[in-house]
């Protein structure tokens, strides 16, 4: 074997890594964005539930008006972010006014034996647990992708291709690990 054999052969292997190695990356992005949009998707199905779960319990609750303007509003703001940072944020603050809401329809027999209302929380706790399933996802392959960002020797072809790491979807604020508190004046 000639020495131009030996070099074309080691460039050729050296070749095929980095094909390898750079269509691996691209596809755990493409993997993570997939989980971003799972995401996203179970926040719309949540969204889109809540406005029918506050008009259910405002007959019930004439005296939560604040309630009902906290979950508005922190539905309005985390439909309204855009970044993934802000959205982390806002849907904490978003989960904590909807576990308010919860607590306090625990205060009105009538509302909870109303079937609308059940069938409204019903979903609704299903979406959260699609939501949590797909956070546990998104998190998972976020970190694989961050370890293959991060190992050598392929952290070599995620610089020169500016691959980028993804954040962690975790709980912001420390309000959402706290229980919900509600007090009736």
């Amino acid at each position: 074997m000639s020495i131009f054999t030996l070099l074309g052969l080691g460039f050729g292997i050296i070749a095929l890594w980095l094909i390898i190695a750079y269509n691996g990356f691209v596809r755990m992005k493409n993997r993570v964005n997939e989980a971003w949009a799972d995401i996203e998707t179970q926040l719309k199905r949540r969204y889109d539930l809540v406005p029918n779960l506050v008009e259910t319990v405002k007959g019930y609750m004439t005296h939560e008006r604040n309630v009902f303007e906290k979950v508005t509003q922190a539905r309005t703001s985390a439909m309204s972010a855009q970044t993934f940072t802000d959205k982390a944020k806002t849907e904490g603050e978003f989960s904590q006014a909807l576990k308010t809401l919860f607590a306090v329809s625990e205060n009105y027999p009538e509302l909870k034996a109303n079937q609308n209302f059940i069938e409204l929380q019903r979903e609704l706790v299903d979406v959260e647990d699609k939501i949590q399933a797909s956070r546990r996802f998104y998190n998972g392959v976020a970190r694989d992708y961050a370890i293959a960002l991060e190992s050598f020797p392929s952290v070599l072809i995620a610089r020169a291709f500016h691959f980028q790491k993804r954040d962690l979807f975790e709980i912001e604020n420390e309000v959402e690990r706290e229980p919900v508190k509600v007090s009736f004046k």
